[in-house]
């Protein structure tokens, strides 16, 4: 037996509750997982409180990412007692995911932990700081070096953009971070941003084109944040978009594409190939500090706890990770 989060839908309402399940419900796959920790992200809370239709079908246990120990394997690229990290590919979603004491789960689907982590620091990184990673390498790839200008990241005082502002400055760059919660400056600045832009500057609607601000942008915004980030960036810069918490509009023109050569990079952490997967991994390795990590912190908190925090969460009540510890 093993506790888990199920979510069930009856008569078109979602109920998530803590139950105890035998390990024959477990879905099929070719590796058993014991988790350590998993998180609580954005999209957990939507299924979580039913706010989204992010579930497509029933029971579902939810948890978008996990950490633990390979527990039975008959993938020949995975062994009992390995340590094993998973973000995405349909968890929580179509797939049991790791807000759970056990999960069963396809080899393709999970990467070797790195030594630089633990099984607990891998999940106060998360899928969040992972997906910081990839819209970081996505930048990279457009040639959007340190001396071409300044970065912005926008909602950075949450998970994607605390990461996304340490290793930013971990790798040279100099970062504007924008956020709606002044009293988070300090913290800010404390991981390496070097301006703080209000957020309200960015949320209303705007100029089909601003002054050319910065050479590339992480949003995680969405709606007219990410309009108005794309006009305010330099000739031939970048934004890399992985987020919706304003909105999945993107009421904008094509003016920063055609008359500056704005590239708009879409990063989708759920489905990324592995070799892309393991690239991002190895970048948090090398540049993202277990000083820089702790700094960002993350509230660790038991599976029972979790369903209170969903809606904490979608408040924007939350600065940086929760960190699920399904064992406690």
């Amino acid at each position: 037996m093993f506790s888990a989060i199920v979510i069930d839908k009856t008569d078109g309402q979602y109920k998530a509750s803590l139950q105890s399940l035998d390990e024959s419900a477990l879905p099929e796959g070719q590796v058993t997982v014991r988790i350590d920790y998993s998180t609580l992200n954005f999209k957990d809370g939507l299924a979580m409180t039913g706010k989204s239709p992010v579930v497509r079908q029933f029971p579902m246990v939810p948890g978008i990412d996990f950490a633990g120990t390979v527990t039975d394997s008959s993938d020949p690229n995975f062994k009992s007692g390995q340590k094993v990290v998973l973000n995405g590919w349909g968890l929580g979603e179509v797939h049991w995911g790791g807000l759970a004491q056990q999960a069963r789960v396809k080899g393709d689907w999970l990467i070797p932990l790195p030594d630089a982590f633990s099984t607990q620091q891998a999940m106060m990184i998360g899928t969040a700081g992972y997906t910081a990673a990839l819209c970081v390498r996505a930048l990279q790839r457009q040639g959007v070096t340190p001396d071409k200008g300044p970065i912005l990241v926008t909602g950075a005082a949450g998970g994607v953009g605390s990461v996304s502002v340490a290793l930013l400055h971990a790798l040279g760059y100099t970062v504007m971070a924008s956020t709606g919660r002044p009293q988070e400056e300090s913290y800010l600045k404390a991981l390496g941003a070097s301006e703080i832009v209000d957020r309200n500057t960015l949320s209303e609607p705007g100029k089909p084109l601003g002054k050319e601000r910065w050479a590339g942008a992480i949003d995680s915004v969405g709606s007219h944040t990410l309009a108005n980030v794309c006009a305010g960036t330099q000739y031939l810069g970048a934004v890399a978009a992985c987020g919706l918490a304003q909105g999945m509009d993107f009421p904008a023109s094509v003016a920063p594409f055609i008359l500056r050569g704005v590239q708009l990079i879409g990063v989708d952490s759920v489905h990324c190939p592995k070799p892309e997967r393991l690239a991002a991994w190895d970048l948090l390795a090398k540049h993202l500090s277990i000083e820089a990590l702790e700094r960002i912190g993350a509230s660790t908190i038991t599976l029972s706890q979790a369903i209170d925090q969903a809606g904490q969460l979608l408040e924007g009540k939350v600065r940086g990770r929760i960190v699920v510890d399904v064992n406690a």
